[in-house]
């Protein structure tokens, strides 16, 4: 139940606040400064569990920054004897001992940070050691799923990336139009599963449905501009992802699809409906 967001019922008050009561019957207590206004006994809350600074198991309605068992870019606030300290959007700070800091954690900076739970203690615990969690993984994607991405460094050919917060990922600098940084929070396609398990990542899904998805707002923006527009399949990838959010070699394929059937006409400078 630590780390976990859960409806639980408000069963009692009390002058710390409302006591919550799960499905076992154990009373969790929501503090005062969390009590809805117009709570009633019996209605059903929506609350963060986790424990407090005297390692008291307690609810809260404030929404963490990462989840149990995933990965968020957060910043570090102070560091001590204890380890390093970080702002995960919790009134109590997420601690980083010193033995899961990959590198030595300075505060003010921003760090990868994987949140976990401590069986011995029962505490939630944060590590930018992220490798041990990541590695230990079983492959659970395969080539055209969909999948969420977070940011985790930057090479010379590409960016790192977190897949589904379980695999190391690629996207390589040919699929980027836009500014990335790390942290960002992006969505893609599995291009490519390499022998190691690492995973070559597309911004931009190949499936036809997406295609006719593209071409289909393509065609809505050439009727909206009464029939052409400055851009075409031999324009800047930089000015086709202004205008459309997508790659170049994504628009050259829902553009070949309107062509195929048709619907449009195209030179070096712009794309014309053809008339009926």
């Amino acid at each position: 139940m630590i780390g976990e967001r859960i409806e639980l019922e408000a069963s009692k008050v009390t002058p710390q606040g409302v006591y919550l009561v799960t499905t076992e019957g154990r009373e969790i207590l929501l503090p005062n400064k969390y009590v809805p206004e117009d709570i009633q006994m019996g209605d059903m809350v929506d609350v963060f569990i986790y424990t407090d600074s005297e390692d008291r198991i307690i609810a809260t309605t404030l929404e963490p920054k990462i989840k149990l068992n995933s990965l968020a870019f957060l910043k570090a606030i102070d560091v001590n004897s204890f380890g390093a300290f970080f702002d995960w959007g919790m009134e109590k700070d997420l601690l980083v001992p010193f033995a899961e800091q990959a590198n030595p954690v300075r505060g003010g900076v921003g760090y990868l940070v994987y949140l976990y739970k401590d069986e011995v203690t029962n505490r939630l615990v944060g590590s930018t050691k992220i490798g041990k969690y990541i590695k230990k993984n079983k492959l659970s994607v395969k080539s055209g799923d969909r999948v969420d991405l977070l940011v985790s460094g930057e090479t010379e050919i590409g960016y790192k990336v977190i897949v589904n917060n379980k695999h190391y990922g690629m996207v390589f600098k040919n699929e980027v139009y836009k500014d990335i940084k790390l942290g960002d929070k992006l969505s893609g396609n599995v291009q490519r599963i390499r022998k190691d398990n690492k995973l070559d990542i597309t911004l931009n899904s190949s499936s036809l449905n997406d295609v006719e998805t593209l071409a289909n707002k393509i065609f809505e923006r050439l009727l909206k501009e009464k029939g052409q527009i400055n851009i075409s399949d031999k324009s800047a990838p930089e000015i086709i992802y202004k205008e459309f959010q997508v790659s170049k070699k994504a628009f050259r394929r829902a553009v070949g699809l309107l062509y195929s059937e048709r619907k449009i006409t195209i030179t070096p400078e712009n794309i014309t409906l053809v008339k009926d």
